[in-house]
């Protein structure tokens, strides 16, 4: 496991910096270095590190969206309410829409199956996004007019919907049917996740103002109580639902409110770590990529990730209809909804391994999304945001 994690870490720093000093995103190196020392191709990672995969990417994951906590402000989603609370539905709808129609001409897949890939690679990804938006963010490009939180808000509740949704196809496509009680989940993990973050960092204000606790102590307690939050998800699996992504988020939110000054410090602790699980994160979405499947699907599957994109982009456009957005910045939000990597990697291989006919063909394509939008939108993302947004 030790040697797993140190050439993890090597391959990973390695990559990244090459791709910086040719000025793209190191995450498109840490992406490539996962695929070529992973599974499918040197096989240099072990057993017992991809075994443990999800959970470390979970980790990453968390770390990031503590930050993407300490960095919001209710006031600054407040600015784009109506935009902000479209952008967490729309898109994704647009996109499942486009595979509806699109993907029988393409593979041959049934309605249902389509509606099943469709939710698969309609969700946007964390991972990509929230990073990028916490940059601009304390950069100040676009934030007096609040688009990274609105695109960083709007992301987190992106991939609850779309889950729902997998889920639901999912049994659709294997009985026939589908519970359309299964849908309050959409609500109810929205509600439950922003009541139980706000309690938690309304705790852990609490606590921080009655106990002068260390810096790394604050950080290894927020730690606990974020690892509690996510993995509370498990718990719910009937009607009412619970998203410990949003939860995390919320007491960050709530903690940075109340102790502005305390936030800072443990954000910055926080950044420090995020060095080191960035890589973790990235490597480990590259190696879960089987690039055989990519090379099997050819150019197809990337004509058809190309052409539901328009219709993830008309729903980002349309989401944003009606305000005081500029056209950059509406172009800037259509961007920054492009990238795909750790929902697709988490789900793209479930339909296959529980036995649907089309499960090679999705994974297939879940891969080439993957492979597409991840560099493609990080790339867009930092190349654009100087120029079509304004520093505040």
């Amino acid at each position: 496991m030790l040697f797993s994690f140190a050439i993890i870490l090597l391959a990973g720093l390695a990559a990244g910096y090459l791709f910086e000093q040719i000025r793209l995103p190191a995450l498109m190196g840490m992406l490539l270095a996962g695929i070529l020392i992973g599974p499918y191709c040197m096989n240099l990672i072990g057993d017992a590190v991809l075994n443990i995969s999800s959970d470390l990417r979970r980790i990453a994951l968390i770390i990031i969206l503590l930050r993407a906590g300490f960095g919001l402000k209710m006031e600054d989603l407040k600015k784009n309410g109506r935009p902000a609370l479209l952008m967490c539905f729309v898109p994704a709808v647009c996109e499942i829409f486009g595979m509806y129609l699109l993907a029988p001409y393409f593979f041959g897949l049934s309605k249902t199956d389509a509606l099943l890939l469709g939710s698969v690679i309609a969700a946007v990804s964390p991972a990509v996004i929230v990073p990028h938006m916490i940059q601009i963010m304390e950069e100040k490009y676009g934030t007096k007019e609040g688009i990274p939180q609105m695109v960083l808000a709007g992301a987190s509740a992106d991939d609850i919907f779309v889950i729902v949704l997998f889920s639901s196809f999912l049994t659709l496509a294997q009985t026939g049917t589908v519970e359309l009680s299964a849908f309050l989940r959409i609500p109810t993990s929205i509600v439950s996740g922003i009541a139980a973050g706000i309690l938690c960092g309304w705790v852990l204000s609490w606590f921080f103002q009655t106990f002068t606790v260390s810096t790394a102590k604050k950080v290894m307690i927020f730690f606990s109580a974020a690892f509690l939050l996510y993995s509370a998800e498990d718990l719910f699996t009937g009607t009412f639902g619970f998203s410990g992504l949003i939860a995390v988020i919320a007491a960050g939110m709530v903690y940075a409110a109340k102790l502005p000054g305390q936030a800072v410090e443990v954000s910055s602790a926080f950044s420090h770590l995020w060095s080191a699980a960035q890589i973790f994160l990235f490597v480990l979405i590259g190696a879960a990529v089987d690039i055989r499947y990519a090379a099997a699907a050819g150019g197809k599957a990337v004509l058809l990730i190309a052409l539901v994109l328009l219709f993830r982009s008309f729903g980002v456009l349309l989401s944003t209809a009606g305000t005081k957005l500029t056209k950059k910045e509406r172009l800037f939000c259509v961007i920054a909804y492009l990238p795909k990597a750790t929902v697709q990697a988490a789900i793209g291989a479930v339909p296959l391994s529980m036995g649907i006919a089309c499960g090679n063909t999705i994974l297939t394509i879940a891969v080439v999304s993957i492979l597409v939008t991840a560099p493609l939108g990080a790339f867009l993302i930092d190349l654009t945001y100087k120029k079509l947004l304004i520093k505040e």
